[in-house]
């Protein structure tokens, strides 16, 4: 029998591999293509100490104010879902970031970048939602900027937020103060925003409407303070869902990280969608929760704070981080097994924020 060659240049591979020559969906996904991203072209173009540290903000010190600024794009398909819209994820996206710096957000900008052809209704309805949603957690838009590009060469309408907000006096979050023996708290359940956009987008129904958890964090991470300043890293779990963020909080730190995968607080309809298509709840996107590493003798404290909060009532302590296993995140299972938790290729969902 003769021999054939191979053809393989019409084959895909369903996770992007690493070494590629041009962008892909991954690249935006939260997990290692987009850390690659930075770290290889981002970072090295720019430069400076502040980028550096690579927080969900920037921690400033200007005129002898301590600030936090951050900012964020959205291109979230669809614009409207069970629980909130693109105007909702504008402004609590970055609430949350300046949140994680301990700072309670005070002014953002707002850019519009709009397809030819969108109906001014839907532009009116996402700029009001956006308008709520600013007052509801207490922040003003203070300015911004509206673009307009060709049909066909957009979505109908992407958004980007940029905030600032004062960090008080001896707060001090960042994954460097993570020490073996910090507690590891989740302010609620897992994996409704990402289950929510899944829905509505493929037209999957799990017999249970699932919302969007959108909120902004910033009341609820002065509460926390509130009980002592001495919280040593705040994350929100976006893309990449919690897992992600426990694996770069461990790399960074150098220190283990170990979760009961059995106390993270999943939805049942969270975790029957998540079976259903062969989806991980670790790694599905959330827009109201946070992972708090809290030193052991606050703990307890700082999870009563939460639970005293609308937005942590279901607040859990998962794990703690340990001195086995540097920067590396495993999970123990109900079984008793163990299984090692890795940061994400790309993202299980794409545009979902």
């Amino acid at each position: 029998m003769s021999e054939t060659a191979l053809d393989v240049t019409g084959w895909t591979c369903p996770a992007p591999l690493r070494d590629r020559p041009r962008v892909v969906m991954g690249h935006g996904g939260g997990g290692a293509l987009s850390a690659e991203l930075v770290e290889h072209v981002f970072a090295p173009a720019y430069g400076g100490e502040v980028l550096g540290r690579l927080g969900d903000s920037a921690a400033l010190t200007l005129g002898g104010a301590r600030l936090a600024f951050s900012t964020d794009s959205y291109v979230v398909r669809p614009l409207f879902f069970p629980g909130g819209s693109i105007g909702d994820l504008a402004v609590n996206g970055t609430v949350n970031d300046l949140a994680m710096s301990g700072a309670r957000a005070t002014y953002l900008s707002c850019g519009f970048i709009l397809e030819e052809g969108v109906e001014m209704s839907t532009v009116a309805r996402v700029a009001g939602a956006l308008g709520a949603a600013a007052r509801a957690a207490g922040v003003e838009v203070a300015t911004g900027d509206t673009k307009v590009v060709e049909a066909g060469h957009g979505d109908g309408i992407y958004v980007n937020t940029a905030g600032i907000g004062l960090i008080p006096d001896g707060v001090d979050l960042r994954p460097q103060r993570v020490v073996p023996g910090d507690v590891v708290i989740v302010s609620g359940e897992i994996g409704l925003h990402g289950v929510a956009i899944m829905s509505v987008r493929e037209g999957l129904g799990f017999g249970v409407e699932i919302e969007s958890d959108c909120a902004p964090l910033g009341g609820l991470v002065q509460a926390m303070l509130a009980v002592t300043p001495d919280l040593h890293v705040l994350r929100d779990p976006t893309r990449g869902g919690l897992a992600a963020s426990l694996c770069e909080i461990a790399a960074a730190s150098g220190a283990g990280v170990v979760v009961q995968e059995g106390r993270v607080p999943v939805p049942e309809a969270v975790r029957n969608a998540c079976a259903i298509l062969g989806l991980d709840p670790f790694y599905v996107a959330n827009e109201g929760k946070l992972v708090a590493f809290v030193p052991r003798e606050h703990a307890d404290a700082v999870l009563d704070a939460m639970r005293a909060h609308p937005l942590g009532r279901n607040a859990a302590v998962i794990g703690e981080a340990v001195e086995a296993h540097p920067g590396m995140v495993v999970a123990r299972t109900g079984l008793g097994g163990t299984r090692v938790v890795d940061l994400p290729i790309g993202e299980q969902l794409p545009r979902i924020c």
